[in-house]
């Protein structure tokens, strides 16, 4: 007989609840969640441990949808000895000709197309569509409701807010953040902030 790890959810605020439906729906047992802020506290009827506390013979899901705080948490686990597990919501659709990494998470009716690539740590948040060809880097956060088209990459650690819109064969660079329904028409760099339709760099008035 198999032996099923423990499953530990990082994270007990709202993006690791929803991580926790997933295990729900999927009927997959969890141990508890690992948070530094709320140790010591039972949330859903779970414990909450340090993360530090975790036990090394056990899988994790990393339920924070901050890129820069789920890498560091991975990277912890990691070197504990932890494995990353991905969550795929039952009422998710994931094509056969695509890849998912370890650790991602894919919400309820999530649509990744054909032969779409997304590496470790990612999360496709609820009613987001991937298309054909695309590519995620690590640790992108695609949020409700977001349109990814087809043949597109998001290097690692972009977020793209809810409702947003990528538009075909585009590039979005590391670490960028894509604003809740912003529309990007053009390839767009990293580490800066997009707004409006169509996107553009996000200017702070009175700033110099």
């Amino acid at each position: 007989m198999r032996h099923e790890r423990a499953l530990y959810v990082v994270g007990a605020g709202g993006a690791g609840r929803e991580a926790l439906d997933i295990t729900l729906a999927l009927g997959v047992r969890v141990v508890g969640f690992l948070d530094d802020g709320r140790a010591g506290q039972t949330v859903r009827g779970l414990p909450v441990l340090r993360p530090q506390d975790a036990s090394g013979d056990a899988d994790y899901v990393v339920g924070i949808a901050a890129p820069p705080v789920r890498r560091r948490l991975a990277t912890l686990l990691d070197a504990m000895g932890l494995r990353a597990r991905t969550l795929v919501h039952p009422g998710a659709v994931v094509t056969p000709g695509s890849v998912l990494g370890p650790g991602c998470i894919v919400q309820a009716n999530v649509m990744v197309s054909s032969d779409v690539t997304i590496a470790a740590h990612c999360q496709v948040h609820y009613n987001a569509t991937i298309g054909h060809d695309t590519v995620l880097d690590e640790y992108v956060t695609v949020y409700p409701g977001a349109n990814v088209a087809g043949a597109v990459r998001l290097e690692t650690g972009v977020v793209l807010g809810s409702g947003a819109v990528i538009l075909p064969g585009h590039t979005v660079g590391a670490a960028t953040i894509v604003g809740a329904g912003a529309v990007v028409t053009r390839d767009v760099p990293g580490g800066i902030t997009v707004v409006g339709s169509p996107a553009r760099l996000l200017t702070v008035i009175g700033a110099r």
